[in-house]
């Protein structure tokens, strides 16, 4: 694990959240959706982005990727990370639904980001040790 790959995927990471921010943000106070709804919308954009940009900058994959090995592991984490962002936002919109429209816009992505903050540092390690390790070499050890 170098620290440029570790930086490369904080990029990676920071570009698909503002994205889904955007989106949930958007949704929620611009159109009026559920923050749950939009919440699922807004992650669910930002899920192939993630995976091409992981897969393709951080990890130098190219090619087709493998079903198996990278598609599925990296969207059942995401799915993972998804699921507990739409709980945490949504129990957050009930919380400030009497909010003026600014503090919410900036409540209910919070929410969203500080699941997926929480859950990054399994996430790498978990993409750089399985599903994107080097073919024929074993698994890092976990410290």
């Amino acid at each position: 694990m170098t620290i440029a790959r570790v930086l490369r995927c904080l990029c990676v990471s920071a570009g698909t959240t503002v994205l889904s921010a955007a989106i949930l943000v958007a949704l929620t106070i611009g159109a009026g959706m559920g923050a749950g709804v939009a919440n699922v919308v807004a992650v669910v954009c930002g899920i192939v982005p993630s995976y091409v940009g992981n897969r393709r900058w951080v990890w130098g994959r190219r090619g087709r990727g493998s079903l198996t090995r990278e598609v599925v592991p990296f969207w059942a984490l995401a799915l993972s990370g998804l699921a507990l962002s739409t709980v945490a936002v949504s129990r957050v919109a009930s919380v400030t639904s009497t909010w003026p429209a600014s503090w919410r816009a900036v409540a209910l992505p919070a929410a969203n980001l500080g699941v997926f903050a929480a859950l990054w540092v399994g996430q790498f390690v978990v993409l750089d040790r399985f599903v994107f390790r080097t073919r024929g070499m074993e698994p890092c050890p976990v410290p």
